[in-house]
């Protein structure tokens, strides 16, 4: 993020530049305007919509998608009707205490641990944790969304890593697994507020969360590794997020952390101190495996 204000944040992806709504900017930018009208695209609300409406509004010399890197991942940026760039870049801090925890669970118990990444999108947390040496299982209910992970994992030259990929509703694969008696070390999940799945199955994040999280502590191995959950877009605290993994996870010991991850201005733009944008809810529950 290189500034934000006036209801707008400004951000670099590679060598573009975009424009995006961000209502929590309550202050002033702190560059000239030309900084902001010379941005590669800019994404314009319809109406009083806010929130959800809206469309790009593109430079003509802007490619369709172009590639990215974070540490060994290489993946495809580009400009969605959803107004993200097909990642989420304050993720970032979670693919990395994963991996952390991911090696630290090889030293101890001398194997690959069994990561289960739900609602997983364009895949670059399952590649980041297969990259650490964890076993994924990649669910998203959107089939271009699958699509674009697996361009995302040729692009990293993952294609041997131990991934499945499936294409199904998160809460009906989790009940299934259940039936199977399969379980996982750990669990990834990023539920929206509102979805879809391949068959019209309707997810609603105030409904379906709770049982959703009970079922993940069922489907936890006997060497529980971790899970962490990304809340976006939703009229929650943090309070209430942490109480209801709490609720499911506080018969298995562990450690529960939670708060909210954020954008940070860059500090070369300005020489007074950086500007923090929350995006989103977390919390992260870690297992007495390490």
């Amino acid at each position: 993020m290189i500034d934000s204000g006036d209801g707008q944040k400004l951000e670099q992806f590679g060598p573009y530049r975009f424009v995006r709504p961000e209502a929590q900017a309550l202050w002033a930018p702190r560059l000239e305007k030309s900084a902001w009208q010379e941005a590669d695209g800019h994404f314009i609300t319809s109406g009083q919509d806010s929130e959800n409406g809206g469309n790009w509004r593109l430079n003509n010399s802007l490619p369709e998608n172009w590639q990215m890197q974070f540490e060994d991942i290489h993946f495809f940026a580009m400009p969605t009707s959803f107004r993200h760039l097909g990642f989420f870049p304050e993720q970032s801090v979670h693919w990395q205490w994963c991996a952390q925890k991911i090696k630290e669970f090889i030293k101890i118990h001398n194997r690959a641990p069994r990561i289960l990444n739900l609602f997983a999108y364009s895949g670059i947390a399952s590649l980041h944790a297969a990259n650490a040496g964890a076993e994924i299982t990649h669910i998203d209910a959107s089939k271009k969304a699958v699509q674009l992970a697996f361009d995302n994992r040729a692009l990293s030259k993952l294609e041997d890593a131990p991934i499945r990929f499936i294409t199904e509703d998160a809460l009906q694969f989790v009940q299934r697994e259940l039936r199977r008696g399969k379980s996982y070390d750990g669990i990834i999940l990023d539920p929206p507020k509102y979805g879809r799945g391949p068959k019209g199955e309707i997810w609603q994040l105030h409904e379906n969360l709770p049982s959703l999280l009970s079922n993940c502590q069922q489907l936890m191995t006997n060497s529980p590794l971790f899970l962490v959950a990304t809340i976006y877009a939703v009229r929650l605290s943090i309070i209430s997020v942490h109480a209801a993994i709490a609720n499911s996870f506080s018969n298995m010991g562990g450690e529960l952390t939670s708060g909210e991850i954020a954008l940070i201005e860059d500090d070369t733009v300005s020489s007074k101190p950086p500007r923090a944008i929350g995006q989103a809810l977390y919390a992260r529950w870690c297992g007495l495996a390490t």
